[in-house]
């Protein structure tokens, strides 16, 4: 993967920095917007996020922990924790309430626009290839940014969030990883699998979703919120995903492209239980004072596939693509 297209002045800026050598010279950005929305704001975040994980071929691998850029990514980072703290409703944690019975009614309340309904039902083969392009940028790394609360844990929760990325991973088995699953749906909806190749095609509220995953997991003081989320996103995912296997079977998918769908109808129906129990059941016991922290980092979870939702389907509604309006690596439209 390399550095996309920039998409403003701050990743003008921070992108011509990166193209060269690391080094000590302060990396001052212009001031960024910090909403959801802003495609150039994120994209520059994501950017900075993206040097902890693959990285990219145009960057120097030093520049993941040189000081000028983690200053300018502290600041990019605490206008997303301040969006975030502003926006997200967050239940008062009840300490005489079991933590598992709070997570349940925050994600039963969640009645957010339903993109796997139409998936499901109304989609068409173009809608279905835009979805899987939104949801490459972190499938194709899926469990890496909640696999950083590993060391950051002990105990109990650490051992349930072992055995959920356990099974995240194939177990064992690299054919059945969940990244190489979504790969074989990318392939056989004849999209490019290559990690990160949709990154230039993607909006700011697709790369919010992975920015605030990378933000918790990222920084052991917010391990509270990476546990939550990782329960919200578990705790929310079997029905939707059956709906994608569904949808994908009636334009024509075979099981080999719909079996990243179908492994999550059935591992995440586990996966719940233990991570809404086990996980963070354990983890606010033992730590009380971060279990605000759990919901609030489920409810960003929810919050924030909301509002990805609402731009999706609004798109699609009017008859517009969702994907940003530039060519493809072929030279043509996704659609």
């Amino acid at each position: 993967m390399r550095l996309p297209a920039p998409r403003g002045p701050v990743t003008a800026t921070l992108f011509e920095r990166l193209r060269g050598p690391a080094g000590h010279r302060p990396l001052p950005l212009p001031a960024a917007g910090g909403t959801l929305t802003d495609d150039d704001f994120q994209l520059a975040l994501f950017a900075c996020y993206e040097l902890h994980y693959q990285g990219f071929d145009d960057v120097d691998d030093r520049w993941e922990w040189a000081p000028a850029l983690l200053a300018a990514r502290g600041a990019l980072e605490r206008r997303l924790e301040e969006t975030l703290a502003r926006a997200v409703p967050t239940p008062p944690y009840d300490p005489a309430r079991e933590m598992r019975a709070a997570l349940g009614d925050l994600t039963a309340a969640d009645d957010g626009p339903s993109v796997s309904a139409f998936l499901a039902r109304r989609a068409d083969l173009g809608h279905f290839r835009e979805f899987v392009v939104h949801r490459s940028i972190y499938h194709l790394k899926e469990a890496d940014p909640h696999t950083w609360a590993i060391p950051r844990l002990s105990g109990a929760p650490k051992a349930a969030l072992v055995e959920i990325q356990a099974d995240e991973y194939g177990g064992g088995r690299p054919e059945r990883m969940h990244s190489e699953l979504f790969r074989a749906t990318m392939r056989g909806l004849d999209l490019d699998d290559s990690y990160g190749v949709y990154l230039g095609r993607v909006p700011g509220v697709t790369l919010a979703i992975s920015n605030a995953m990378s933000l918790f997991g990222l920084h052991r003081r917010l391990r509270g919120a990476l546990v939550g989320h990782l329960a919200a996103l578990e705790m929310t995912s079997s029905a939707p995903n059956r709906r994608y296997a569904t949808g994908l079977r009636r334009l024509g998918g075979d099981d080999t492209a719909a079996r990243f769908y179908d492994e999550h109808v059935q591992a995440d129906a586990v996966h719940e239980q233990i991570a809404a129990q086990d996980l963070c059941g354990a983890f606010a016991a033992a730590h009380p004072d971060l279990a605000g922290d759990v919901l609030f980092g489920a409810s960003c979870a929810l919050w924030l596939e909301r509002a990805w939702a609402a731009h999706i389907l609004g798109h699609w509604e009017r008859g517009l693509t969702s994907l940003l309006p530039r060519p493809a690596l072929n030279g043509s439209l996704i659609r």
